[in-house]
């Protein structure tokens, strides 16, 4: 079918099509106008190349967030061919969000050009907890309503290929070793510091997943016992000290006790709109209160990846996410504490720098799980 997608039902309550609107971008004007981009019924952004990859050299990575899907097409090295995304819509419940992740995978394997022939396998990258041996997605924070959701079966029946799951650090872990910060390092930690904190190990050049899938839940290491309380529900773990919700709390508390800092101004009073980023700003004008804020965090963070560096020995550890845009406001503490800290042979050994993907992180992790799951398969 060129202007719609055929359609099986799910092994899940029957959902609801939601209206047709089509976002062009990057698009052909004809597409719209052919419905071939519309015809999905969500907004979607398409960005095609013209090279032809040859047979089973494209991947196909999905990253499911809790506000948007990002499918795309990469190819070997991980340059992204296509992609299209769309609004999660996570409130309406899991058959409307696996119905829309399946309808942005489908519009985007028929998209002009791409032919399914040349795609090897689908990866996915999304919120944990998961189970990636069955491909199902236990009971996410930010997915109300799922629970035990075989995704990667519903994908796989539904488009007709191979499909592979990983929970979104994992994800973020293999993109970074086969296409980023990590190319060529078989010992190598992840570490993602913004909203929250999460990470992945790649460890004798393989992702390590532990006994039961959950390994590599960084930020919720205990640094401080009898500190803040996580969202996890225990008290102290890396995420509640140093992530940027954590930061923003802290601001938050100060402002409301009428510390004297820039914060407050630049939050116009209201303490709601008080982010990691505003406290970022504040500091680098000087500001005392917040860039004590920074500095305890930063402390934090650098206990925390001191923690890794003794258990794992990794050779290069990379850090992600929205606060490693501070720079070196962010590295320099990081890298003194795990100098002083780390056991010394430990911590000459290990280089620390910043993560390469940026924002396709997600997208690139996803073809990285397809890729890799391929390879394995392969032996």
């Amino acid at each position: 079918m060129r202007g719609a997608v055929a359609h099986r039902r799910l092994v899940l309550d029957k959902v609801t099509r939601p209206r047709v609107e089509c976002e062009r971008q990057s698009v052909d004007a004809a597409l719209c106008s052919t419905g071939r981009a519309n015809a999905l019924g969500h907004s979607i952004e398409l960005n095609i190349t013209q090279q032809q990859p040859r047979a089973k050299d494209l991947f196909l990575g999905i990253d499911l967030g809790g506000t948007k899907i990002v499918a795309g097409l990469v190819d070997r090295e991980g340059r992204i061919v296509s992609r299209q995304h769309s609004s999660t819509q996570a409130s309406k419940g899991r058959e409307i969000v696996v119905r829309r992740l399946i309808d942005v995978a489908s519009q985007l394997l028929t998209a002009e050009g791409i032919d399914r022939k040349q795609v090897a396998a689908i990866g996915v990258a999304a919120p944990g907890p998961i189970d990636a041996r069955s491909g199902v997605v236990t009971a996410p924070p930010n997915l109300p309503g799922w629970r035990d959701v075989p995704l990667g079966r519903l994908i796989q029946d539904e488009l007709g290929l191979f499909t592979s799951l990983e929970n979104d650090g994992n994800a973020a872990a293999l993109g970074e070793h086969l296409f980023g910060a990590g190319r060529g390092a078989d010992h190598m930690i992840y570490v993602t510091a913004s909203t929250g904190i999460g990470g992945g190990f790649i460890l004798d050049g393989r992702l390590y997943r532990g006994s039961t899938g959950a390994a590599a839940e960084v930020g919720h290491m205990t640094i401080l016992p009898h500190g803040p309380r996580c969202g996890c529900g225990n008290r102290g773990c890396l995420e509640a000290l140093a992530s940027g919700t954590a930061i923003a709390r802290e601001a938050r508390e100060r402002v409301s006790r009428g510390a004297p800092t820039l914060i407050a101004e630049l939050a116009e009073g209201d303490l709601n709109r008080i982010s990691a980023e505003m406290v970022s700003r504040a500091a680098e004008g000087g500001d005392a209160e917040a860039n004590e804020i920074l500095d305890q965090a930063m402390i934090y963070l650098g206990v925390g990846m001191a923690n890794l560096v003794n258990l794992f020995n990794p050779r290069l550890l990379v850090i992600g996410g929205g606060l490693t845009k501070m720079g070196a406001r962010l590295f320099d503490p990081v890298r003194r504490i795990v100098d002083r800290q780390a056991f010394p042979a430990a911590a000459s050994a290990v280089e620390i720098t910043r993560a390469q993907l940026g924002d396709d992180v997600g997208l690139l992790g996803a073809a990285a799980v397809a890729m890799t799951a391929i390879r394995e398969l392969s032996g």
